[in-house]
């Protein structure tokens, strides 16, 4: 993602390198493919990027232009699969492959999907990289089957942005922005979509990609990410819902409070700063890069009065959120 987006940043006439390096990347790793990249930078490039263009629904742009092929060992993989359902299972077992962030699981119950998950990358900083990989799983269905697949459900924990009714459109589905409580981000097909038959589907080359796969997964070890990251990913999915309470964040991880706080603590941080932090990180976001009502950015923080959240705001940083938006 990040190789497209520097590429569409030099078509729009803008140099990518001063915006890699505010990431933490270089124009040399960006133009060798074979160098692997840490994640948390990338995201912070893509929402660079993004404000740079300006486009708020990047990752949905370049999933629907790039070349899927470019997924490389990942999408003949699935290309070589006998089914969509063998295909699922692959992804979901290789998926570490492609990207160390992104944790890709069979959706339980009725129906036919993936779920995705973040590993050592705190999600509520994260956006177009979703959106990205769920168009571009939809994409690659569609090619895979030659059907006008469409999903039945898509469910996204992030905020619905302007622009964001294109990627329904594309989709064919409503989006679940700012899933509920206890839901996650995933798309689900219908019942029966696992039997489709992938179109040219290839047996040798199926044993070489399930080969390669499986020496290329047993190198790789994925990162697990700290507790703290696992904490801001509960916090940042339960805020809009005011279940962000420590106990409440505790029991999700399967730990008792005093035992999250001692942990926590181990990493030498507590647990409200790590709340106003996930605050701070979403409110500067949605300040720069959407046109919500500062109302309900307070809401989407957990904050019943936008008073609230303009004091908290203006103790965090000197200034006010409308000031911040104003310049911006």
């Amino acid at each position: 993602m990040v190789r497209l987006a520097a590429a569409r940043l030099r078509d729009g006439g803008i140099d990518p390198g001063p915006l890699l390096e505010r990431a933490g990347l270089t124009v040399a790793q960006v133009s060798d493919s074979g160098v692997w990249m840490d994640a948390g930078r990338q995201v912070r490039f893509l929402n660079l990027a993004a404000d740079a263009l300006p486009d708020t629904i990047l990752g949905f742009h370049l999933a629907r232009e790039f070349d899927i092929r470019r997924a490389g060992m990942l999408y003949f993989v699935l290309a070589s699969s006998p089914t969509l359902g063998e295909a699922f299972a692959r992804v979901a077992r290789y998926s570490s492959v492609a990207n160390e962030s992104i944790t890709l699981s069979a959706v339980p119950g009725h129906g036919t999907g993936l779920r995705f998950g973040y590993s050592g990358v705190p999600r509520h900083l994260d956006r177009h990289q979703m959106e990205f990989w769920i168009t571009a799983l939809v994409r690659i269905c569609r090619h895979l089957s030659g059907t006008d697949l469409r999903p039945v459900r898509v469910s996204v924990t992030h905020p619905r942005f302007h622009g964001s009714e294109a990627i329904e459109d594309f989709l064919r589905c409503k989006v679940s922005f700012q899933a509920d409580p206890g839901e996650v981000d995933e798309v689900v097909f219908a019942s029966g979509v696992d039997a489709l038959a992938v179109r040219e589907a290839d047996p040798y080359l199926s044993q070489v990609m399930v080969s390669q796969c499986e020496q290329a997964t047993a190198r790789h070890a994925r990162v697990r990410g700290s507790l703290r990251q696992r904490v801001e990913n509960e916090i940042a999915q339960a805020l809009p819902h005011g279940r962000a309470l420590m106990d409440e964040v505790a029991r999700t991880l399967g730990m008792s409070k005093r035992t999250l706080a001692r942990h926590l603590s181990g990493e030498g941080v507590s647990y409200m700063e790590i709340l106003e932090g996930v605050r701070l990180d979403m409110a500067e976001h949605y300040l720069r890069n959407s046109d919500l009502p500062i109302s309900e950015i307070a809401w989407l923080l957990g904050y019943a009065e936008t008073s609230a959240f303009t004091n908290s705001f203006r103790r965090w940083t000197g200034s006010t959120p409308r000031h911040v938006r104003n310049a911006h």
